[in-house]
């Protein structure tokens, strides 16, 4: 494992990461016991996680042993997943070779008539050789492909970045992984229906000793044979720590690949326009992808939508129109056509394996440009797949979803209330956490993103209710994951420094619009900001440059994150937005 991060490091490039250090802990290996007619997968947990446990048979009366073991499978395509794009890095050698070129250059032409005579010697020798039909570098050929072999089958591990998390909920068994280009998030849901009998069910999260060869095992799973899921509790009983089966790996991981994957359920929770698919149209997508190779752009994939007909996916740059004929918007109604492009596309090949078995596709369009999840039933198992704007726009670096939250401080007891709240229940939604805490809900969503921040709980998009999970076994550093981008570390200081001017209030149906100006040292600019009746920003404005070239893809700039923080007291005090449009006096309010 720290051998890939090591390698993972050289290949960002003169990239600077800072990184924290994960530990995890198990006593023994994954096991598997495979015969002809069952299987039994017995899981080695992190023993330095509170103790969790789970035994559990899939159902033999259903599709669940085809379902589950394409679903891991798609989890382990996003498992080992690098799409960035990796440039060989010569800065060292023309660093050397700019040191060396004079002391070369002189050694070279002093010795070129000895090596001239040297190298017709040599041509001469291997014509003869060429000659007589001796292969003289078969052996080494031989060589080589037996070691890269023997690197494939005993080295793959050094592919993976972190274990998979598996968290045990009342009614379900989630598994979560992130890639390694810090651009894709698979989530694999399973209840607890699949599975036959009631066996040792224990609530909790833990990472799991995961490898190439247990992949290799979770193809093997067919539905005639019987096959047991277990995480192994034998661990956590295990007295001394002294027993030879113990097994430690420290893991240094980059802040950004943490601030990515608690980025991704902030993304789960903002307004999103929401396409059903069939099946068939998914596949028709893969196969399309499949037949043809990009050699110029645009090459995103567009959905055009209109109030009354059928969703368009077109094909760029071949213009390629598939019309889903059995699509559907959820959710509000549209009131004219709608265009939203996403790239990255060929990331969608990850969930070819699950159309077969597909009862149900769902796609939540953030925008052009903005992330995309694609939610796949398979009756009982469902697959959730978040991919970024594009490939190389990961999660953390353009990703500051969490800033479109509604900001506002939360008392500490608030906090932990909702944490109790929360635990006790394992998933609820925000309303019956705010209905058993006497909160307003409006601070229940603020704790639980503050919450998801901090790795403690995720958002479960296919329920549409948060769960707790702990990420990680001690508390990620906030300090450290504090500022997620420069434009909240500049947010805050304008606001310091008393820059910024708040204007008008005005709730415009169920929307608040928020208008302001920040003096800057050689200029102003004037943000605007629009929230919806959860105070999520949904659109907004600016004049800095920072907005002209990114809009919101890459979150609010720093002026517009300042002008919210100054409003937030305001709104706060403003009746909720309930379709009447009124304004609030326009007196200038400085920041306090």
């Amino acid at each position: 494992m720290e051998a890939a991060f090591r390698a993972i490091g050289a290949l960002l490039g003169q990239r600077r990461l800072t990184t924290m250090q994960f530990r995890y802990k198990y006593y023994g290996s994954t096991t598997v016991d495979d015969t002809a007619a069952s299987q039994s997968f017995s899981f080695a947990p992190d023993t330095l996680r509170p103790p969790m446990a789970f035994d559990g048979a899939l159902r033999r009366d259903s599709h669940a042993h085809l379902a589950f073991r394409e679903a891991l499978s798609a989890l382990h395509s996003v498992v080992v997943s690098d799409l960035r794009y990796r440039g060989r890095d010569k800065s060292a050698y023309r660093a050397w070779l700019e040191e060396n070129e004079q002391s070369l250059l002189a050694r070279f032409m002093s010795q070129s008539a000895a090596l001239k005579q040297e190298a017709n010697a040599l041509n001469e020798e291997l014509r003869a050789l060429r000659g007589r039909k001796v292969r003289l570098l078969e052996p080494f050929y031989r060589a080589q492909r037996d070691y890269f072999s023997w690197l494939f089958v005993n080295n793959r591990d050094a592919w993976y970045v972190l274990d998979p998390v598996i968290t045990v909920h009342p009614d379900r068994l989630l598994f979560e992984a992130f890639s390694q280009d810090e651009s894709t998030y698979c989530a694999v849901s399973v209840r607890h229906d699949v599975f036959d009998g009631g066996g040792e069910r224990v609530c909790g999260t833990t990472n799991i000793d995961y490898s190439a060869s247990l992949y290799d095992e979770f193809q093997k799973i067919r539905d005639y044979k019987t096959t047991r899921l277990r995480v192994d509790p034998a661990g956590f009983s295990v007295a001394t720590g002294d027993d030879p089966e113990f097994r430690e790996e420290k893991i240094e991981l980059p802040d950004s690949w943490v601030r990515g994957f608690l980025q991704v359920s902030s993304a789960m929770t903002l307004p999103a326009t929401v396409v059903e698919l069939h099946p068939m149209d998914l596949h028709n997508l893969c196969a399309a992808l499949r037949q043809r190779k990009e050699r110029a752009g645009p090459r995103s994939l567009r959905f055009e939508l209109s109030p009354n007909g059928p969703a368009r996916l077109v094909l760029e740059p071949w213009n390629l129109a598939l019309t889903a004929r059995r699509s559907a918007v959820l959710g509000a109604p549209l009131t004219e056509p709608r265009t939203i492009r996403v790239w990255g596309r060929r990331r969608l090949l990850t969930l070819e394996r699950l159309i077969a078995l597909a009862t149900r596709v769902r796609v939540h369009l953030l925008g052009s440009g903005m992330p995309s999840f694609w939610v796949i039933d398979l009756d009982d198992i469902t697959v959730t797949l978040g991919l970024s704007g594009w490939t190389a726009n990961d999660w953390s670096a353009a990703g500051r979803f969490d800033l479109l939250q509604p900001r506002h401080d939360v008392s500490d007891a608030t906090k932990l209330a909702v944490a109790s709240a929360l635990q006790a229940q394992w998933m609820a939604a925000s309303t019956d956490l705010a209905a058993r805490t006497q909160l307003p809900k409006a601070d229940v969503d603020a704790a639980l993103g503050l919450w998801i921040q901090a790795g403690r709980a995720v958002y479960d998009l296919p329920t549409g209710r948060y769960a707790w999970r702990e990420l990680a076994r001690e508390p990620l550093p906030m300090e450290t994951l504090r500022f997620a981008s420069p434009e909240e570390q500049a947010a805050l200081a304008l606001v310091h420094e008393r820059r910024v001017t708040l204007r008008d209030i005005v709730t415009q149906g169920e929307r608040w619009v928020i208008e302001g100006q920040v003096r800057l040292p050689d200029r102003s600019v004037a943000p605007r900001l629009v929230l919806n009746a959860d105070q999520q920003l949904v659109d907004g404005h600016c004049d800095c440059n920072f907005h002209r070239q990114n809009r919101l893809r890459r979150g609010p700039c720093a002026h517009m994150l300042a002008l919210r923080q100054v409003a937030q007291p305001r709104l706060a005090a403003m009746p909720p937005a309930n379709g009447t449009a009124e304004a609030t006096p326009g007196t200038t309010t400085e920041a306090a």
